[in-house]
This record gives structure tokens, sequence and C-alpha cells, in this order.
């Protein structure tokens, strides 16, 4: 029987790449995402692959979403939170700095939560449960302050669920990429790591069930904030 993958955010980016990475291994993928369009190309380049038109930010839309992997693969082996976006406020500016807040904060942290729960309760014998959080999960970046609020919530809550499920034989991986090459950082300057190398140790971390992928720049963040923690704050928090 084949591993059955959901990706979330998966039509482009990291979602995208780790999309092709479990195809090449021989799994039945599905992803979602927002734009019918992007939704298109994916299933054009991918028509094996499932793709369906979600908000995961959406109660009813992450329902009809299981149901249809349901109805097409039967059950469901690894979940894998992907989707979210980077927001940039400046506090220090005054202004509208919170509007929209309430979507950042559902799609990068509350909507990847509750449908754990959702695949949980409907998938109890999963294989695994992964979570693309970000360096900045650890040292906020002072741009972003919110993004790397979430990310840490997000981190905090992998760190938790990976103890609760591993008794049952779960493994939670939590990927916390460094700038990646993407369409979302396609403004942003500095060196970036392309979303293949991101799967290619991501796949690697899930085979060898460690508790972090930690690809590019961030190999050493959790050893050097440890070590030297006021410089690698400074360093990090200022891309």
């Amino acid at each position: 029987m084949k591993q059955v993958v959901l990706i979330t955010g998966g039509t482009q980016g990291i979602g995208l790449a780790l999309a092709e990475a479990f195809m090449a291994q021989g799994a039945a993928v599905a992803v979602c995402g927002r734009s019918q369009s992007t939704l298109d190309r994916f299933s054009h380049a991918h028509p094996d692959a499932l793709a369906i038109r979600a908000d995961v930010t959406s109660p009813e839309a992450r329902i009809a979403m299981l149901e249809v992997i349901a109805d097409r693969f039967g059950h469901l082996d690894i979940m894998v939170n992907n989707a979210g976006t980077f927001v940039e406020r400046d506090f220090a500016s005054g202004g509208d700095i919170t509007r929209d807040l309430e979507q950042e904060v559902a799609l990068n942290l509350t909507a990847p939560i509750q449908l754990t729960a959702e695949v949980l309760n409907r998938w109890p014998g999963m294989t695994a449960m992964i979570f693309v959080t970000s360096g900045y999960a650890l040292v906020s970046p002072t741009r972003a302050p919110t993004y790397g609020a979430v990310k840490a919530g997000l981190h905090g809550f992998a760190e938790g669920l990976r103890r609760q499920l591993a008794p049952m034989g779960i493994h939670v991986l939590e990927l916390l990429p460094p700038l990646v090459d993407t369409p979302m950082t396609a403004t942003t300057t500095g060196k970036k790591l392309s979303s293949a190398r991101v799967a290619a140790v991501t796949l690697k971390a899930l085979a060898l069930r460690r508790a972090m992928a930690l690809p590019g720049q961030t190999r050493l963040l959790p050893l050097m904030l440890r070590l030297a923690p006021a410089a690698i704050k400074h360093i990090v928090a200022e891309t």
C-alpha cells in the first residue's frame, strides 16, 4: 500500500519541493492551496497527485478536504503543516500595525493546530506529523515580530505534541528552514537555500526519526544559541 501524504500550501515553494520529493519516493500525495491557478499548474505537472482547493483557516474547508482524501485514498500516513505567510510589521512606526493580524495568526498557528486535531481524530494510526516553522521560531526577526511569535508558538506546539504522540508511535518532525528561495522571498535579499535542498534534508530527518530538520544555516542554530546566544540572536534577528 502506498504511503499517503497531505501537504498544505503544497503548490509552490517548500511545499511543492516536499510534494515532489515524496512522489519521487513513490508516495501518493495530496496538496491543498487557495489559488486555483497554482493548483491547476500543479495538477498539470503532476496528474497523479491530488490537488484540493481549500483555505485551511476555514473549519468547513478543512473537513471537506479530509473527506476528499478519505474518498480518494482511504487513509492518511503523513501530514505536513506547511501553509503560512510572512508579514513585516514595524510597531515603532505607528499606524495600523495590526491590520490583518487575525488572518496571519490563523494561517500560521491556529489552523495547523486545528488541522492536527482533526487529522488525528480521523486517522489515529498515522505515521508522522511534520510542522514547517522557521529559524525565526528560535530567534524572532526584528522586521517581523509577529511572524517570530507565531512560529515560536508552532515550535512549542510541535515539541509538546511530540511527547504526547510518542507512545502511539507517531513521529513529530519540525522543519526549521533558513531563508529559502521561494515566491514568498522573491523580494528579499541575502543567501537563499533551494527548496529542493530543504526537502531532501527533511525527508532524511524523517527517515531517521529526528525531532528537527535543520537545513542550511539553521543546522548549527540550536547549538550556537547555547554557546553564544547574544551574538547569534543579533545576527539572525537582523536578517
